[in-house]
């Protein structure tokens, strides 16, 4: 897995918000099938990051980290 969305679950965590809220809210807008491929650390649109930055008043690296992955050559 290269991308983590740790610091998105963290920061929901310290919000008090579960990740369906985001599917919920009507101002970030991402479907149940985003989310999943989110929780299973794959890539999503930068819009749908942009727009949960927005909401959560949040910076891209708040949510997402690139993981190098050491076992490919």
């Amino acid at each position: 897995m290269a991308i983590s969305y740790n610091g998105l679950w963290k920061l929901l965590i310290d919000k008090g918000m579960k990740k369906m809220d985001l599917v919920e809210n009507e101002n970030i807008g991402i479907s149940s099938s985003t989310l999943a491929k989110m929780s299973r650390g794959e890539t999503v649109s930068m819009g749908i990051l942009e727009r949960i930055c927005m909401e959560l008043d949040c910076d891209f690296g708040d949510l997402i980290h690139y993981e190098k992955d050491t076992t490919k050559k």
